[in-house]
């Protein structure tokens, strides 16, 4: 799968939403699905680039996209359950969500966490996933074969000194995967996880400042992983934690 070759019509006449679609990996999985047919709902919170990533869509020849702007750090129930809303009256479907957008949070030592950034980061990295999939579940189980797809990390996977916050919500975000994906085994939903690994994001400049970009994989190099687990060839695979950069998974992983 990770050398996956994705049809050219693998994703035509889908719907997927993209959170964090402004920049990083989710720009690059918004521009690989609209090159294989879908019609991408791009959700960020800075305008200009979802606006962007609209016109390069276009550029590309994709269907039309639609654009979200929405700050996760403010979002409530009320704003998701009025997108999910929205999206049935405008496109009457929903065939996949792919869950981009984290907040990285100040790596340190456990006793320095502040309240303040402790509930930032679990308001952006796992309340906002909780709700807007408690809203959007509706119409993804009456879409045939629809897809949600998390976004973990290796931190979420073992636990590595001073990554606090960040480190924790993505270990929730595997449990709320697998729970999930249990409640929904016969249902036509599947639901996963992708770890990104190290990948040249400004989420990761951040995280490792001293590093050289020249060494980590583009998004647009791991591609073939978000592009198989929208697509109707993962049809089976479900509660899975997938790795992007398997070769990779030990190399202090991030996006």
């Amino acid at each position: 799968m990770h050398n996956y070759q994705a049809a050219a019509d693998l994703l035509n006449n889908k719907v997927i939403l993209i959170t964090g679609a402004g920049d990083g990996i989710g720009r690059q999985a918004a521009l690989h699905y609209g090159a294989h047919g879908a019609t991408v709902v791009l959700l960020g919170k800075t305008v200009s680039k979802l606006e962007a990533v609209y016109d390069e869509l276009l550029a590309q020849g994709s269907p039309e996209p639609a654009i979200i702007p929405l700050d996760l750090e403010g979002a409530t129930k009320d704003h998701y359950q009025q997108m999910a809303e929205t999206l049935k009256q405008q496109f009457g479907q929903l065939n996949g969500v792919l869950f981009n957008a984290s907040h990285l949070s100040v790596l340190g030592p456990f006793e320095m966490i502040g309240e303040d950034e402790w509930d930032k980061v679990m308001q952006i990295n796992l309340r906002s996933q909780f709700l807007l999939t408690q809203a959007l579940l509706p119409l993804l189980k009456a879409t045939e074969h629809a897809s949600i797809v998390y976004t973990s990390s290796g931190v979420g996977k073992q636990g590595r000194a001073y990554w606090g916050p960040y480190a924790i919500s993505k270990f929730a975000t595997e449990g709320m995967m697998q729970v999930l994906a249990d409640e929904l085994s016969n249902t036509q939903v599947r639901v996963n996880c992708i770890n990104p690994g190290a990948t040249r994001t400004d989420m990761r400049s951040r995280a490792y400042p001293g590093e050289d970009p020249a060494t980590l994989r583009t998004p647009e190099q791991i591609m073939p992983l978000y592009l198989y687990l929208m697509g109707a060839d993962s049809r089976d695979v479900r509660g899975q934690s997938l790795d992007a950069q398997p070769d990779k998974v030990r190399s202090g992983s991030t996006s």
